[in-house]
């Protein structure tokens, strides 16, 4: 399994600080139909022969972190690519799926817009339509860009089950409709609406997650497992914050407005807990599973229970990040003589 090493963690992070400097991007090369090399591995012995229409370069695009020109790289397309090598040849019978979905592009744009397309079509939307729309997106986006990388680190880092990058962006649909969400988000902001929400609509449908596209994601976030999450219309989620499935950020009632939770960075949030309402979590917060939050949760907090209460305070600075669940047997003894079961 390929790993990517701290030097180029940092470097990826380091582009970010250009993210916003259009005007002296290099040309992209993302946009090129040709195949990069791949040295000592030969398609034509593994891979049947498997044609997939490209989209007519952009000369407006903007580059893409694979290809900045600032000698730093794309570390984590490079591992994907070489994964999906290493797994088309354990198991031949995936190598058309493989090469149509990475092999086939030259970066992880398009990997991701093919992959999101053929998830989400149905026979009155079709992949062709969906992969414009979303490569038409990301490859103007440099913050995009970023995000999808931050968010595949996130899921390889703290999702004991992703075994690889490659397994996320194929198979983890918390990774899809987070991606999906970005796109409909950039959409909305377009005011392009109505596309938006068909987006939406079909990402619900496909994963079981509802996101409204208005509601606003940092970057680096976890979405483990993911089934049966809720997210509405005017929440705010910060960086590297981790959901697991069945949590809802919701309103409270026929209000409208800003109506719905603001997460903070580094906050962890547990299987089926409900949040509901303009309220705050404080960063590195954490919610325990099944809890009812309805008012503003402390930074690094730890609150449990219906209506939830703070039960204590989470030594790590960001408890997403360690995915700590669980507490010491001492811990749940101080709760209980806190709390006495009445």
């Amino acid at each position: 399994m390929t790993c990517l090493s701290n030097d180029n963690r940092f470097a990826l992070v380091g582009v970010a600080s250009t993210r916003n400097k259009e005007d002296a991007l290099p040309s992209n090369n993302c946009g090129n139909n040709s195949t990069p090399p791949m040295s000592g591995f030969l398609l034509e012995k593994v891979f049947p022969v498997y044609a997939v229409g490209v989209s007519v370069p952009d000369p407006n695009l903007v580059v893409s972190l694979a290809n900045s020109g600032r000698g730093v790289g794309d570390p984590i397309w490079d591992a994907v690519r070489q994964e999906a090598k290493s797994e088309a040849e354990k198991e031949p019978i995936l190598s058309s799926y493989l090469y149509a979905s990475i092999l086939s592009h030259d970066c992880l744009e398009r990997a991701l817009g093919f992959v999101l397309a053929n998830r989400l079509q149905n026979p009155t939307l079709l992949a062709t339509q969906l992969m414009d729309i979303f490569c038409g997106v990301i490859l103007h986006d440099r913050g995009m860009q970023r995000s999808i990388r931050m968010d595949i680190q996130a899921f390889k880092d703290r999702d004991p089950s992703c075994l690889s990058y490659c397994s996320a962006l194929l198979y983890l649909k918390g990774y899809n409709t987070l991606q999906t969400h970005r796109v409909a988000h950039a959409l909305w902001n377009q005011g392009r609406n109505v596309l938006a929400l068909a987006l939406q609509s079909r990402a619900s449908e496909v994963f079981g997650v509802d996101i409204h596209p208005a509601a606003k994601m940092g970057e680096g976030i976890l979405l483990d497992h993911a089934t049966g999450v809720v997210i509405g219309e005017t929440a705010v989620i910060g960086n590297r914050v981790s959901l697991m499935q069945g949590v809802t950020l919701g309103g409270t009632g026929k209000e409208v407005g800003d109506r719905h939770p603001k997460v903070g960075q580094g906050a962890l949030i547990g299987a089926g807990a409900t949040i509901l309402g303009n309220i705050k979590v404080g960063e590195g917060a954490m919610i325990a599973a099944g809890s009812l939050v309805l008012k503003d949760v402390p930074p690094h907090s730890m609150v449990a229970g219906i209506p939830a209460k703070v039960i204590g305070y989470v030594e790590d600075q960001d408890p997403s990040l360690t995915m700590k669940h669980d507490a010491s047997k001492e811990f749940f003894e101080q709760v209980a003589c806190r709390f006495p079961a009445s």
